[in-house]
């Protein structure tokens, strides 16, 4: 039978809870329609999280996605709305949903919406590229 679009996001137990580590997606066709004329708006939707105790499970995210194809919403509102969804599944320690939406009426719009677990403070980043640039000026 064909997969039909849910707004069911499913999830798996984090196999690494104990470490924080970066889950990046993109999904390249994002649709909806824009709520003014109904025409579609197509995005590109880029999705950054550290997990907690649960991760999202990809084929769902696929059908949650595809649910808002015939949905008229402005792109603040799907932008946040979806990372809404996606925090009251996963609960990550910090999720980032940036949408980026493709030109209408000449204008580019990239909406960036956060979420970050109260307490939740990232290491350090660690910059390797000092040690990558020293081992090649070794002979």
């Amino acid at each position: 039978m064909p997969s039909q679009p849910a707004k069911t996001l499913e999830t798996f137990d984090n196999p690494a809870h104990h470490r924080d580590y970066h889950i990046h997606m993109e999904i390249p066709e994002f649709t909806c329609l824009c709520p003014k004329t109904g025409q579609p708006d197509f995005a590109t939707l880029i999705l950054d999280y550290i997990p907690d105790q649960r991760c999202v499970e990809l084929k769902s995210l696929k059908l949650y996605v595809w649910s808002f194809r015939e949905e008229g919403h402005f792109h603040e509102d799907v932008t946040n709305r979806i990372l809404d969804d996606l925090v009251n599944a996963t609960q990550p320690r910090y999720m980032r949903l940036t949408a980026k939406f493709f030109v209408r009426g000449g204008i580019f719009t990239n909406v960036v919406a956060e979420h970050r677990q109260p307490g939740w403070q990232p290491a350090p980043r660690v910059d390797l590229t000092q040690f990558e640039s020293q081992s090649n000026t070794r002979g």
